[in-house]
């Protein structure tokens, strides 16, 4: 990447995360998808899924004193899955920063909620590596904002929502299907089919299997409403 690249990139980083980076290599890795061949954002992200989890559960466990390990862990699920961090990787802009591969790009990996969702996990991996926990955990609280205390109640992820339609209806548990798939190793594409017997049927794309699950189980949820 041409110098000028490198400080968009570090101006994007210090506007986003409210951290001027040291180490510019490192956030540069964060924003790399494997497509690219270059050193990517895997073990970043496994470093930040750990820092996003411990910060969440703490934020959880002091923001609803009175709630339940149940009621709080439905909270925590939902707050920390790879739908809700693609959904802030998007208004944060970072698809604009992503380093992808022309047919990783191709393929719509730019727009995939587990390739956002990674990539916005990989950055608070480099945050927590270049600065510790408190900013990091400063960072978390900021993005995630008011989706933490917003809802009244225990939001319920798409699948569990869909589970719980069926049996509160006396049907048999929603059936998943993966019916297709295709593309590079790199960028694959998975279509499911979610079914409940003599209720009726929805299908969905993803970048991953667990993606293609959840916007099937919207999309039925959807057709149920």
């Amino acid at each position: 990447m041409t110098a000028a690249g490198e400080q968009r990139i570090a101006e994007w980083v210090e506007a986003t995360l409210g951290h001027r980076p040291r180490d510019r290599a490192l956030f540069m890795r964060a924003l790399t998808h494997s497509s690219r061949g270059d050193d990517d954002y895997e073990r970043l992200e496994f470093l930040g899924d750990r820092v996003l989890g411990l910060v969440m559960a703490r934020w959880l466990y002091e923001l609803f004193p009175d709630e339940p390990e149940g009621k709080l862990s439905r909270r925590f699920n939902l707050l920390v899955s790879g739908e809700t961090c693609a959904e802030i990787a998007r208004e944060l802009g970072a698809a604009g920063q992503m380093r992808l591969g022309k047919q990783a790009r191709d393929d719509g990996a730019a727009d995939s909620d587990n390739v956002l969702g990674d990539v916005l996990e990989a950055l608070i991996g480099a945050l927590f590596l270049e600065e510790g926990l408190e900013p990091a955990a400063a960072f978390i609280r900021s993005a995630w904002g008011e989706r933490v205390s917003r809802n009244d109640k225990a939001p319920k992820h798409p699948k569990s929502a869909l589970q719980e339609w069926a049996a509160a209806h006396d049907h048999r548990p929603p059936h998943y299907e993966l019916v297709h798939r295709s593309g590079p190793h790199h960028a694959p594409s998975f279509e499911v089919e979610v079914s409940i017997k003599n209720v009726g049927e929805a299908r969905a794309k993803g970048l991953s299997k667990q993606e293609a699950e959840t916007e099937a189980a919207k999309a039925l949820l959807e057709k149920l409403a």
